[in-house]
């Protein structure tokens, strides 16, 4: 132990308070700068290395310090030799939180090399914190034991004591917000410490009252975490939200974050209709609304705390009666004069109320009270008949529709028409003038598929001659071409008509004539086949092989 004064006086030789105090907060600014640049070292390294993996703050369950310590007593003494300033000095606590507030602080202080030789402290008591983000601020008040050498020859001596103060932890964003860096821990002191009968000059003995504050700053180590319960969350729904006068609505809470081991109690409120159920579902009665949108209020409670209580609110519309509505249609919609037409109604109530139908028309003959009517235009002139469909519910709520039947003029029939087929020329063979050829046997055969084609069709043929022939000729012109016609092509000689006329020429005309249609003589005439005396052969007969 390093030798000590005996008397006031002796102390002359020693560092003046002054020059002592000036060292101390020399000491304590040295160490706060160093702990805030490590802060911001540590900061900076964090978030240029894991910043995007690290998950925000917890709230820590238990934080273990340790830090540099400043003791500054003021105005305490013993015979009036003052308490010095020790610097420097350690701090250790380990701390224990119940929830995100509140906790238990265990701390020791360590000042061994002082002037007055030693100061320590062993102290417990609540600490109280508030984490916003990474800035977690704390207040605590703690008391105990406290071993404190007399500033003369007052050896250690175990006494009680009392701290309380203020303190700052700012959380690293780094090592899984496990390190928090407390720059600042700003304390009040209070120590009573009995040293025994004073001795001679008070030199020895006394009693020792320290009053002092104590600056510290160092890391804390979280660990584990406090999660609060979620809070409770309440939603609503309605079924169903669009309603008619007297409809009934159930409401149905929707729940979440619960506590099973807790008893909900639900309150329902509306303003509109009678409200019924004070458990997770309940009925509105509706009857004498207005139309008009209203609310449906709920609040679940498990409690008088803000997270153990939720509110939910959900709407529902009010709708006045509605008048049915309709829509109908023709089927088909142009028919022929006397032919009827199917007229189809589709109807419904909003209410789902009963129905009753009915039909008027322009023109011609309806009636029903069905969605379905018939339409009979027997005696109604062409153009368009229109038709309304009403439909009346019980209340006397009425909807029409109109369609329309267009009743068209028969189309007048169409008269056939007499076609000219191809010619066949004579003038190819002037030996056989009167022979049918193999280019007129071409001619032919069209004119035989023709016929074919057309079973109701006859053929007229008309035979000329030449100036320098006489009249017979043209006639047997006619008959070798049917029989042709007949013989080689099968077609029936009653549909074939001969005539002969028209401009002198070595040449015969064929016209098809439809059935209905009529063929005009012109300066054409018949014969009589039995009269004409045939030379020749008739045509080309094909060759036997």
């Amino acid at each position: 132990m390093p030798s000590r004064p005996a008397s006031p006086g002796l102390l002359t030789n020693s560092p003046s308070c002054a020059s002592v105090f000036l060292l101390a907060r020399a000491a304590l600014l040295i160490a706060l700068t160093a702990a805030f640049v490590t802060a911001s070292t540590l900061s900076g390294a964090a978030q240029a290395v894991q910043t995007a993996s690290t998950p925000p703050p917890e709230l820590s369950r238990f934080d273990l310090y340790g830090g540099y310590g400043y003791l500054h007593p003021i105005n305490s003494d013993i015979g009036n030799v003052k308490y010095q300033p020790i610097n420097p000095g350690a701090l250790v606590s380990a701390t224990a939180y119940f929830n995100r507030y509140f906790g238990v602080q265990a701390e020791g202080s360590f000042f061994p090399s002082g002037p007055n030789d030693c100061v320590f402290t062993a102290q417990a008591g609540p600490i109280f914190r508030y984490q916003k983000n990474r800035f977690v601020p704390f207040i605590h008040a703690l008391a105990g034991g406290a071993k404190v050498g007399g500033p003369i020859f007052q050896p250690c001596a175990w006494g009680w004591g009392a701290t309380g103060g203020v303190g700052l932890d700012y959380i690293l964003p780094a090592f899984n917000n496990r390190i928090a860096i407390r720059p600042i821990q700003s304390d009040f002191h209070y120590s009573h410490v009995d040293y025994g009968p004073p001795g001679v000059g008070l030199v020895t003995g006394g009693t020792g009252e320290i009053y002092a504050y104590r600056l510290s700053a160092g890391v804390v180590l979280r660990l584990g975490q406090i999660t609060p319960p979620p809070p409770v969350q309440l939603g609503c729904t309605v079924q169903p939200a669009n309603i008619f006068p007297g409809d009934p609505i159930t409401v149905t809470a929707v729940t979440s974050n619960l506590d099973p081991k807790k008893k909900a109690t639900y309150i329902w409120t509306t303003n509109g209709g009678h409200i019924t159920g004070t458990d997770v579902t309940a009925t509105v009665a509706t009857s004498g609304l207005s139309p008009g949108d209203y609310t449906i209020s709920g609040h679940v409670s498990e409690g008088i705390r803000p997270g153990q209580q939720a509110g939910c609110g959900v709407g529902f519309r009010v709708h006045a009666y509605e008048p049915p509505t309709i829509a109908c249609s023709a089927n088909p919609s142009t028919v022929m004069p006397g032919d009827p037409a199917t007229i189809t109604s589709i109807a419904s109530s909003p209410q789902n109320r009963p129905l009753t139908y009915s039909y008027s028309a322009s023109a011609g003959q309806i009636a029903s009270s069905t969605p379905t009517a018939s339409l009979v235009t027997t005696g109604a002139p062409p153009g368009a008949i229109n038709i309304t469909c009403t439909v009346v519910d019980d209340l006397g709520k009425q909807a029409t529709a109109n369609t329309s039947v267009t009743i068209t003029t028969p189309p007048a029939p169409v008269v056939p028409q007499v076609r000219n087929l191809c010619s066949i020329s004579f003038e190819r063979d002037k030996k056989r003038p009167v022979r049918v050829d193999n280019e007129a046997k071409g001619c032919l055969d069209e004119i035989a598929l023709d016929l074919n084609r057309e079973s109701s069709a006859k053929l007229v043929i008309v035979g000329k001659h030449s100036a320098d022939e006489s009249p017979d000729a043209a006639a047997q012109r006619d008959l070798n071409v049917a029989q042709y016609l007949t013989e080689e092509k099968g077609i029936d000689p009653s549909r074939i008509e001969m005539r002969t006329g028209g401009e002198l020429s070595r040449s015969l005309d064929s016209i098809l004539v439809p059935a209905g249609a009529a063929f005009t003589p012109g300066d054409t005439n018949t014969f009589d086949t039995n009269s004409v005396k045939r030379q020749g052969q008739p045509y080309a007969k094909p060759r036997v092989q």
